[in-house]
């Protein structure tokens, strides 16, 4: 009803002004246009455009006419304004990828995100290379930003921003999968009758491979699967921070537990690399644990499969910083972290997010086993 109002307003002024050409039609003009101008200002935006436009050529019309009789409408400078104006708002309100100022990461591996703004503040995140954050504030070379669940400081060298970040983020983002309901099957084929690869938890983002109306192939750690599309939200999105969370310490834990767990943390952030064991130039999921233990004098294979048959087993409920855990389908396994305490693991999960921290059940578990101790 607003966008008739807005049309009708003003195809009924031009035609007032064309057929009395009187001071009075003017006057009626102008009131008429008053009450369109509010209208439009209360309903301008991306789907209003079409409206405002015939609004505006409407106005440039009445100004030929009135030109020849020697007469101007100071309205339609006004309402070019008014649009002009509101236009320059819906710039300015435009969001990529969900961030308004935006900043990208440009750093090789990862950035520390600190509770204060010096090198002596405490770390509470790691920003990935190429992962977006929304920019807050400046402050003496340091930006306020928030990412993902993490707010902090992070150093404004390392933050590439403007147009250049706009730019760099039409290459970098990716459409995710992420998991509407409390839990969902990774099937192995797009259809019910196949293997269920695994189950995954609510909230949990899928890279997604492929789009379909009924089910999206998405990308789990490093193996790939199918997700009904009804259990899903997808959305484009840049890498994101991720929460860096000390690991728990109790009189259960031994010291060289605890050391094995915070070392590996020391890592999130860092890049996945398929076949790698590089815990600098990049690794995989068994590529770290395997780094990691021989850290600690355990020296496991390169493989998930081969090193779910070194230690001894132990329940979840059982589970212990520095423990591994293995995922995978049915009893195949493909998948290795390392537990952390407080229900978390640290593992390589996969080229967009590199070195990161997770539920320890944000998958299901095929088994544990303990390495130390």
């Amino acid at each position: 009803m607003k966008f008739r109002f807005i049309k009708s307003g003003a195809v009924f002024m031009a035609a007032l002004m064309a057929v009395l050409g009187t001071n009075l039609a003017q006057t009626q003009a102008a009131t008429i246009q008053a009450g369109v101008s509010a209208a439009l200002t209360e309903c301008f935006s991306e789907s209003t455009k079409a409206a405002a436009e015939s609004y505006e050529t409407a106005m440039v019309q009445m100004a030929g006419k009135s030109q020849k009789s020697g007469k101007k409408l100071n309205q339609t400078s006004s309402a070019k304004k008014k649009i002009k104006s509101l236009q320059k708002k819906e710039q300015e309100e435009k969001t990529i990828c969900g961030y308004k100022n935006l900043g990208i990461a440009n750093v090789d591996n990862y950035l520390n995100i600190r509770q204060e703004p010096g090198e002596d503040g405490k770390i509470v995140g790691k920003l990935p290379a190429d992962a977006g954050c929304e920019i807050l504030e400046s402050e003496n070379g340091w930006y306020h930003i928030r990412s993902g669940k993490v707010s902090g400081y992070v150093k404004s060298d390392y933050i590439i921003t403007g147009e250049t970040a706009e730019k760099l983020a039409e290459s970098l983002k990716k459409t995710v999968a992420t998991v509407n309901t409390v839990t969902v099957y990774i099937r192995e084929k797009p259809n019910t009758d196949c293997t269920i690869l695994t189950i995954v938890t609510a909230d949990e983002e899928l890279e997604v491979v492929q789009e379909g109306e009924e089910w999206i192939e998405v990308k789990l750690d490093d193996e790939n699967g199918f997700v009904s599309a009804q259990y899903v939200d997808l959305s484009e999105e840049l890498k994101k921070a991720m929460v860096y969370t000390e690991t728990e310490r109790s009189a259960e834990v031994s010291d060289s537990k605890y050391s094995l767990a915070q070392k590996a943390l020391s890592y999130v952030g860092g890049r996945y690399v398929w076949g790698g064991t590089s815990l600098t130039n990049g690794v995989d999921c068994s590529g770290f644990t395997m780094r990691i233990m021989a850290m600690y004098g355990v020296y496991l294979p390169h493989s998930s499969r081969g090193q779910a048959g070194y230690g001894r087993s132990v329940s979840t409920s059982e589970l212990q910083p520095g423990d591994l855990i293995f995922y995978g389908s049915g009893s195949s396994i493909s998948h290795v972290a390392i537990y952390i305490g407080g229900g978390q693991i640290v593992h390589a999960s996969n080229s967009r997010d590199g070195i990161k921290v997770s539920n320890a059940f944000y998958r299901t578990p095929i088994c544990c086993r303990r390495m130390l101790g």
